[in-house]
């Protein structure tokens, strides 16, 4: 399969600099006082957060479309965490936080995240490779 878009970006670590290939992010990365860093810095983590809940939403708004659902006004929050694994590495797990607009009622709302979870990306990604909670706000 040929890959329509492909985002390219180089960092060293944690406690370094993530750059894109375009230049146009460049952040900042440092280690999680939970981590034992400084905290001065972004991390992986909220990065990928950040990213799952923009694709998220951008999914959402594609599964509303085709079932005739007004959500211009919904938003996404990802918690993305970082826990011990129990063999010596670490595992993610995310909650995706759904805020709907008033009106649709809580049976559909359910619907349409779990139809939004089976067309995302990031879902699909992480799909049996991470514990992914839904919820809607």
């Amino acid at each position: 399969m040929m890959s329509i878009y492909t985002a390219i970006a180089t960092s060293a670590g944690r406690d370094a600099r993530a750059v894109s290939s375009d230049g146009r992010l460049d952040v900042k990365l440092a280690l999680q006082k939970e981590l034992g860093g400084d905290g001065e810095g972004t991390n992986p983590e909220q990065l990928f957060a950040a990213g799952y809940a923009a694709c998220f939403a951008s999914a959402l708004r594609l599964v509303a479309g085709s079932k005739q659902l007004d959500v211009e006004d919904a938003a996404v929050t990802a918690e993305v965490g970082l826990s011990p694994n129990g063999k010596g590495g670490f595992q993610l797990d995310a909650t995706l936080r759904v805020e709907l607009p008033d009106g649709i009622a809580p049976d559909v709302a359910q619907e349409l995240i779990e139809a939004t979870h089976q067309v995302c990306p990031y879902s699909n990604a992480t799909r049996g490779n991470i514990p992914v909670k839904l919820v809607v706000e």
